[in-house]
């Protein structure tokens, strides 16, 4: 099948450098390059003719990045591709319906609050199939991200840091919720919480035919880690992409990344919904589609 002529890129960009705390139970979390992380890759979009749109710290609310992404699912038709990255902090909540391994819910950080991975995955169902999207998550949010890390984190992290340091920069900060913080979230907002996971269809019900190739920071039993400038993940994937001048495709693109990255952190590959191989192999941020030859 022939890909359309001129299909379409759509990229939201967010990046959180601190929250609201009146719903994070007093805690900022505050980070330093997460905007700039944003900014960064929304240049790249630029670059590549994606439409883009970036929500930075207090513009990041859940309501504003959800509607983003909805008027994607109703835009975009196949062949065309949304890009969504993300930089902040990731954490986790109890899951009620007993779906994850590890009895925990994966949440990207946002300002009002967190947004649960079964919201992300539900709304890949919304999305016609055809469409090609490219997630990177600068966060310690990877979809299995171990519970023993998150509910005992003084066993890890300060080892994690000082291995990253030594082996890469000084002054870097862990992107992630502290789980002694997220108890007391939970405590204050269940009911929130366990509404918007009862309102969220389960994943053996949800039919992602969409193609989502999914770019995270770190492996399940690592930390990503925010820098000065940029996070850690960004900054080796801006070295990567090399200004345009990387030309493999997404695997690649992933492995030449870890390559540059420090032992304790290496980024995660995941593949959802419909797997297209040709999506995969090609080079990233690619709004064209390749042309298939049609024998005489």
């Amino acid at each position: 099948m022939l890909g359309r002529a001129n299909p379409r890129g759509i990229s939201l960009h967010i990046g959180l450098n601190q929250v609201d705390p009146t719903h994070y139970a007093g805690w900022k979390g505050e980070l330093v390059a997460c905007e700039n992380d944003a900014r960064d890759i929304e240049a790249i979009a630029m670059a590549q003719g994606f439409a883009t749109k970036s929500l930075l710290t207090k513009a990041a609310t859940s309501t504003a990045v959800l509607d983003v992404i909805d008027k994607a699912t109703r835009e975009l038709a196949e062949d065309d591709f949304f890009l969504l990255t993300y930089s902040g902090h990731g954490g986790q909540i109890n899951d009620v319906d007993d779906e994850e391994p590890d009895g925990l819910d994966e949440t990207w950080v946002l300002y009002d609050r967190q947004l649960v991975d079964d919201e992300l995955y539900a709304i890949w169902s919304h999305f016609r199939p055809g469409v090609r999207i490219f997630v990177l998550s600068d966060s310690c949010h990877s979809g299995t991200m171990t519970k023993a890390m998150f509910l005992n984190p003084t066993l890890y992290v300060p080892h994690l840091e000082s291995r990253v340091r030594a082996s890469a920069a000084a002054n870097l900060r862990p992107k992630f919720l502290p789980p002694e913080v997220q108890a007391r979230i939970y405590k204050e907002r269940a009911v929130l919480y366990d509404d918007i996971r009862k309102k969220t269809p389960r994943r053996e019900k949800v039919n992602v035919e969409c193609s989502v190739i999914l770019i995270s920071a770190c492996q399940d039993n690592q930390v990503a880690m925010d820098g000065n400038k940029n996070g850690l993940f960004t900054e080796n994937l801006l070295r990567a992409w090399n200004r345009g001048n990387f030309t493999g495709g997404y695997h690649h693109f992933r492995n030449e990344l870890a390559g540059l990255m420090p032992p304790t952190q290496s980024p995660k590959y995941t593949m959802v919904g419909h797997r297209e191989r040709a999506f995969e192999r090609q080079r990233p941020f690619t709004i064209t589609v390749p042309r298939v030859a049609v024998a005489a």
